[in-house]
Protein backbone atom coordinates (compact mmCIF):
# COMPACT_ATOMS: atom_id res chain seq x y z
CA UNK A 1 0.00 0.00 0.00
CA UNK A 2 1.36 3.65 -0.93
CA UNK A 3 2.11 5.92 2.34
CA UNK A 4 0.28 8.92 2.77
CA UNK A 5 2.84 12.03 4.03
CA UNK A 6 1.11 15.20 5.83
CA UNK A 7 3.23 18.15 5.97
CA UNK A 8 1.53 19.44 9.13
CA UNK A 9 2.08 23.57 9.63
CA UNK A 10 1.42 25.63 13.03
CA UNK A 11 -0.04 29.05 12.33
CA UNK A 12 1.95 32.08 12.62
CA UNK A 13 2.62 34.19 15.51
CA UNK A 14 -0.11 36.36 17.15
CA UNK A 15 -0.22 38.69 19.93
CA UNK A 16 -1.52 36.63 22.29
CA UNK A 17 1.31 33.59 21.91
CA UNK A 18 3.55 36.91 22.43
CA UNK A 19 1.39 37.82 25.64
CA UNK A 20 1.52 33.94 26.69
CA UNK A 21 -2.57 34.15 26.33
CA UNK A 22 -4.63 31.23 25.77
CA UNK A 23 -6.29 31.51 22.68
CA UNK A 24 -7.81 27.38 22.09
CA UNK A 25 -11.32 28.93 19.83
CA UNK A 26 -10.72 32.51 20.25
CA UNK A 27 -10.09 33.56 16.82
CA UNK A 28 -6.88 35.76 16.91
CA UNK A 29 -5.32 37.20 13.69
CA UNK A 30 -1.41 36.83 12.97
CA UNK A 31 0.41 39.99 14.10
CA UNK A 32 2.93 41.43 11.64
CA UNK A 33 5.94 39.03 12.45
CA UNK A 34 3.45 36.06 11.91
CA UNK A 35 2.20 37.62 8.25
CA UNK A 36 6.16 37.49 7.66
CA UNK A 37 6.40 33.76 8.84
CA UNK A 38 3.69 32.69 7.15
CA UNK A 39 5.40 34.18 3.62
CA UNK A 40 8.81 32.49 5.03
CA UNK A 41 7.35 29.02 5.07
CA UNK A 42 5.13 29.21 1.80
CA UNK A 43 8.50 30.41 0.07
CA UNK A 44 10.39 27.68 2.20
CA UNK A 45 8.21 25.10 0.35
CA UNK A 46 8.59 26.40 -2.77
CA UNK A 47 12.06 26.75 -2.65
CA UNK A 48 12.02 22.29 -1.57
CA UNK A 49 9.64 22.21 -4.52
CA UNK A 50 6.86 20.48 -2.61
CA UNK A 51 4.73 18.54 -4.68
CA UNK A 52 1.65 18.47 -2.40
CA UNK A 53 -2.20 17.06 -3.84
CA UNK A 54 -4.41 18.83 -1.26
CA UNK A 55 -4.03 21.53 1.33
CA UNK A 56 -6.09 21.71 4.64
CA UNK A 57 -6.32 23.84 7.10
CA UNK A 58 -8.10 25.36 9.99
CA UNK A 59 -11.37 27.86 9.80
CA UNK A 60 -10.09 29.85 12.57
CA UNK A 61 -8.12 33.23 10.99
CA UNK A 62 -4.82 32.65 12.29
CA UNK A 63 -4.43 29.32 10.27
CA UNK A 64 -6.28 30.65 7.76
CA UNK A 65 -4.09 33.64 7.15
CA UNK A 66 -0.97 30.88 7.37
CA UNK A 67 -2.35 29.06 4.41
CA UNK A 68 -3.15 31.98 2.89
CA UNK A 69 0.60 32.96 2.03
CA UNK A 70 0.43 29.02 0.39
CA UNK A 71 -2.33 29.73 -1.61
CA UNK A 72 -0.93 32.55 -2.98
CA UNK A 73 2.85 31.47 -3.80
CA UNK A 74 1.26 27.76 -4.97
CA UNK A 75 -1.59 29.28 -6.97
CA UNK A 76 -4.25 26.65 -4.59
CA UNK A 77 -6.71 26.90 -2.64
CA UNK A 78 -6.98 25.87 1.11
CA UNK A 79 -9.76 23.54 2.17
CA UNK A 80 -11.34 24.77 5.56
CA UNK A 81 -12.25 22.42 8.18
CA UNK A 82 -13.51 23.12 11.57
CA UNK A 83 -12.08 19.61 12.86
CA UNK A 84 -8.83 21.20 12.94
CA UNK A 85 -9.40 23.57 15.41
CA UNK A 86 -7.35 24.52 18.15
CA UNK A 87 -8.66 22.45 21.52
CA UNK A 88 -11.35 24.51 23.11
CA UNK A 89 -10.66 25.61 26.97
CA UNK A 90 -13.16 26.89 28.64
CA UNK A 91 -13.14 29.17 31.10
CA UNK A 92 -8.97 29.22 30.34
CA UNK A 93 -9.76 31.01 27.17
CA UNK A 94 -8.36 34.67 27.49
CA UNK A 95 -6.12 34.41 30.12
CA UNK A 96 -1.97 34.25 30.34
CA UNK A 97 -0.59 31.34 31.82
CA UNK A 98 0.69 33.64 34.90
CA UNK A 99 -3.05 34.67 35.60
CA UNK A 100 -4.77 31.50 34.97
CA UNK A 101 -3.29 30.13 38.46
CA UNK A 102 -4.41 32.79 40.29
CA UNK A 103 -7.74 33.05 38.48
CA UNK A 104 -8.62 29.24 38.09
CA UNK A 105 -5.96 27.49 40.73
CA UNK A 106 -7.63 24.01 40.71
CA UNK A 107 -8.84 24.20 37.02
CA UNK A 108 -5.31 25.20 36.29
CA UNK A 109 -3.68 22.89 38.32
CA UNK A 110 -5.72 19.65 36.30
CA UNK A 111 -5.48 21.39 33.19
CA UNK A 112 -1.52 20.96 33.24
CA UNK A 113 -1.37 17.60 34.85
CA UNK A 114 -3.32 16.62 31.85
CA UNK A 115 -6.47 15.22 33.25
CA UNK A 116 -8.15 13.72 30.41
CA UNK A 117 -11.75 14.47 31.01
CA UNK A 118 -11.13 17.86 32.31
CA UNK A 119 -13.67 20.23 30.32
CA UNK A 120 -12.22 23.40 31.83
CA UNK A 121 -15.99 24.31 32.10
CA UNK A 122 -17.73 24.52 28.65
CA UNK A 123 -14.37 23.65 27.09
CA UNK A 124 -13.21 20.48 25.70
CA UNK A 125 -11.73 17.59 27.36
CA UNK A 126 -8.29 16.35 26.39
CA UNK A 127 -10.20 13.01 25.58
CA UNK A 128 -12.78 14.54 23.31
CA UNK A 129 -9.96 16.84 21.83
CA UNK A 130 -8.17 13.76 20.93
CA UNK A 131 -11.04 11.77 19.33
CA UNK A 132 -11.97 15.18 17.41
CA UNK A 133 -8.48 15.19 15.98
CA UNK A 134 -7.91 11.41 15.36
CA UNK A 135 -10.90 11.52 13.55
CA UNK A 136 -10.04 14.77 11.22
CA UNK A 137 -6.53 13.59 9.92
CA UNK A 138 -8.15 9.38 9.37
CA UNK A 139 -10.65 11.02 7.41
CA UNK A 140 -8.22 12.82 5.31
CA UNK A 141 -6.23 10.41 5.35
CA UNK A 142 -8.67 8.34 3.69
CA UNK A 143 -9.63 10.30 1.17
CA UNK A 144 -6.40 11.55 0.27
CA UNK A 145 -4.84 7.65 0.53
CA UNK A 146 -1.46 7.60 -0.57
CA UNK A 147 -0.90 11.43 -1.67
CA UNK A 148 1.07 14.16 0.21
CA UNK A 149 -1.57 16.51 2.07
CA UNK A 150 -0.53 19.66 3.54
CA UNK A 151 -2.14 20.76 6.43
CA UNK A 152 -2.21 23.82 8.60
CA UNK A 153 -3.50 23.79 12.35
CA UNK A 154 -2.69 24.67 15.78
CA UNK A 155 0.24 23.64 18.26
CA UNK A 156 -1.97 21.99 20.57
CA UNK A 157 -3.78 19.98 17.07
CA UNK A 158 -0.46 19.54 16.15
CA UNK A 159 0.65 18.47 19.33
CA UNK A 160 -2.21 15.51 19.08
CA UNK A 161 -1.53 14.56 16.10
CA UNK A 162 2.15 13.72 17.18
CA UNK A 163 0.88 12.06 20.10
CA UNK A 164 -1.13 9.68 17.86
CA UNK A 165 1.38 9.13 15.44
CA UNK A 166 4.02 7.94 18.16
CA UNK A 167 1.87 6.52 20.58
CA UNK A 168 2.13 9.22 23.19
CA UNK A 169 -0.19 8.76 25.74
CA UNK A 170 -2.58 11.45 25.92
CA UNK A 171 -2.03 12.09 29.98
CA UNK A 172 1.96 12.36 29.46
CA UNK A 173 3.95 15.69 29.82
CA UNK A 174 4.37 17.00 26.65
CA UNK A 175 7.08 15.76 24.26
CA UNK A 176 8.08 18.27 21.92
CA UNK A 177 8.06 22.07 20.85
CA UNK A 178 5.33 23.32 17.90
CA UNK A 179 7.19 26.25 16.82
CA UNK A 180 5.07 28.75 14.95
CA UNK A 181 5.34 28.92 11.28
CA UNK A 182 7.21 25.06 11.55
CA UNK A 183 7.04 22.22 9.01
CA UNK A 184 5.99 19.18 10.85
CA UNK A 185 5.92 15.29 8.87
CA UNK A 186 4.06 12.44 9.29
CA UNK A 187 3.24 9.54 7.57
CA UNK A 188 0.64 6.41 7.43
CA UNK A 189 1.78 3.25 5.30
CA UNK A 190 -0.76 1.72 5.29
CA UNK A 191 -1.26 0.06 8.90
CA UNK A 192 0.42 2.63 10.73
CA UNK A 193 1.49 5.95 11.37
CA UNK A 194 5.18 7.22 12.38
CA UNK A 195 6.60 10.67 13.04
CA UNK A 196 9.13 11.51 10.05
CA UNK A 197 10.58 14.98 10.86
CA UNK A 198 9.35 17.56 13.51
CA UNK A 199 9.96 21.43 14.67
CA UNK A 200 11.55 22.61 11.40
CA UNK A 201 12.17 25.74 11.90
CA UNK A 202 15.08 26.70 9.42
CA UNK A 203 13.53 29.04 7.48
CA UNK A 204 12.42 31.34 9.52
CA UNK A 205 14.52 34.59 10.08
CA UNK A 206 14.32 34.31 14.03
CA UNK A 207 13.40 31.84 16.62
CA UNK A 208 9.64 30.67 17.05
CA UNK A 209 7.35 30.82 20.26
CA UNK A 210 6.43 27.41 21.39
CA UNK A 211 2.57 26.45 21.53
CA UNK A 212 1.02 27.09 24.92
CA UNK A 213 -2.50 25.39 24.16
CA UNK A 214 -1.80 22.12 25.77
Amino acid sequence: MKTTRFCLVRHGETNWNVERRMQGHTDIDLNQRGEAQAIQMAKALKAIDLQFDVLYTSDLLRAAKTAGAIETLFNTKAIANESLRERHLGVLQGLRTDEAPQHEPELWESHISRDIDQDLRGGESIAKFAARIQTALEKIREEHAGKTILLVSHGGALDMMYRLASNQALDAAKAVSVPNASLNWISHDGNAWKVDRWADTTHLDSLALDNLDL
